[in-house]
């Protein structure tokens, strides 16, 4: 079994059920409520538009940004990013009871694994009801400089969650990039992501 494969399966990730654990979720309550934020959300999708990128690309400018949230549980949220008919990317917010973690799960068109999935990071302190940060954690930065790219090891990834928008943030040295989603007014729901069932 390749790193990926164990590494979603330790998780609880894939298509594979959310947590199922009898043990008691601890959180802070600045984690819950940025949580049960975005949680509220959940069966809706939204339209976006890239509001910050310093390095353009036409991936993103061109073509139509949907956020679904799609699916949700008392310990994991998870959020297909569309971008045009690429259904590759779903991000993954889990409570760990440490914290809250967000992973960017990457497939190919076939389901399987990319050869750049499940990097993200975990956060390192409570941040607020509004807005969480999470800065890349080691199996990011050893996977980044294995693919080539370790300028992403800075990588901290936000998220923003107010009544009438969310938003998705990159930042590094040199770098940043944002997409901002309008949650008044919700759009018909995307196609089911890579890899995953309905």
């Amino acid at each position: 079994m390749n790193t990926f494969k164990t590494f979603s399966l330790l998780i609880g990730l894939a298509s594979a059920p959310l947590f199922a654990s009898d043990a008691p979720l601890v959180s802070i309550d600045s984690h819950d409520a940025f949580f049960n934020n975005l949680k509220q959300h959940c069966g809706k999708a939204f339209a976006g538009k890239v509001t910050i990128d310093n390095q353009p690309s036409d991936k993103f400018t061109n073509n139509k940004l949907i956020m679904h949230v799609r699916r949700c549980s008392d310990a994991q949220l998870q959020i297909p990013f569309h971008v045009g008919d690429d259904a590759s990317r779903t991000w993954l917010i889990t409570k760990t009871g440490a914290g809250l973690s967000l992973k960017h799960d990457h497939r190919n068109p076939d389901g399987s694994d990319d050869k750049s999935t499940m990097y993200g990071g975990h956060t390192i302190d409570s941040g607020w009801a509004q807005v969480q940060s999470f800065p890349a954690d080691q199996y990011s930065k050893n996977l980044f400089v294995k693919n080539g790219i370790p300028q992403s090891m800075g990588n901290t990834w936000h998220m923003y969650i107010y009544p009438k928008q969310f938003t998705y943030r990159l930042t590094r040295e040199g770098r940043e990039f944002r997409v901002d989603f309008d949650l008044t007014k919700p759009v018909p729901l995307p196609a089911t992501p890579w890899g995953y069932q309905d």
